[in-house]
């Protein structure tokens, strides 16, 4: 059974969205190495006029999505268990390494995963806590649904599916592969607005080639991810150590 992105949303037709294009499009339409599905949360209110969200207690702007609506849309999914992801500004980092831990088997993955996008001031805790989502952000700031996020989520797990991507070789040195952001990147023209490609990377020397680039990712990492750079210099020592004790 291939990789199957389940996606809870009171707006089906947002998807397959960027999902279905290039690549990661043609290994979900034609090549069948993921599957995408869309559930319409709207369909399971009891509402006659299909309302799903009620005020917050407590007062307050906005509304609410109602745990018994979300609650049956989540149960009547069928098929193995999977990781149930909440798009939320409150939840966690989304990352590479937990990315990696929906995706890989050795790390335990599932056989996809079930995305539920909120709307309005957000979804009832009741259910998110019933049923084990793990609230999962995609960065510092407030969009005004989960749609959006969910596409982000999804793209990130199945672009490391094997064979979506041409090579595997352009994954291994990638940003977050090793705690690193990515080097820059170069093409033809070599001149550009008076701009040339680095000299090294035309030399054809590929130790070198592969020294300038290791510089740019530590330089470009320590500049716009100091968090990260601690983390890596961090891990470095301690392996240096390890290295040293034997």
């Amino acid at each position: 059974m291939p990789f199957t992105a389940t996606v809870l949303t009171m707006f089906p037709d947002a998807f397959p969205g960027p999902l279905g294009v290039s690549l990661i499009g043609t290994a979900w339409r034609e090549r069948g190495l993921w599957e995408l599905e869309t559930v319409d949360i709207r369909a399971f209110s009891t509402d006659t006029r299909g309302f799903l969200d009620d005020t917050p207690a407590g007062g307050g702007p906005g509304a609410v999505l109602k745990a018994d609506v979300v609650a049956r849309a989540v149960d009547s999914l069928s098929g193995p268990k999977r990781p149930l992801l909440y798009m939320s500004a409150r939840g966690r980092p989304l990352t590479q390494a937990r990315v990696k831990e929906w995706v890989s088997p050795e790390k335990g993955g599932a056989d996809g995963i079930v995305v539920l996008c909120g709307r309005f001031e957000g979804v009832d805790q009741r259910v998110l806590d019933a049923r084990g989502f793990e609230e999962v952000s995609v960065g510092d700031a407030v969009l005004a649904g989960g749609e959006a996020a969910a596409m982000v989520a999804i793209e990130a797990c199945v672009r490391l599916i094997p064979g979506v991507l041409g090579s595997g070789d352009s994954l291994s040195s990638e940003s977050f592969e090793d705690g690193l952001l990515e080097h820059p990147q170069y093409t033809r023209p070599r001149t550009f607005e008076g701009l040339d490609i680095p000299e090294v990377l035309l030399s054809g020397d590929h130790k070198k080639v592969d020294q300038w680039r290791q510089a740019q990712r530590e330089l470009t990492t320590r500049e716009r991810r100091p968090d990260l750079w601690e983390a890596h210099s961090a891990k470095s020592q301690v392996k240096s150590a390890k290295l040293e004790e034997k």
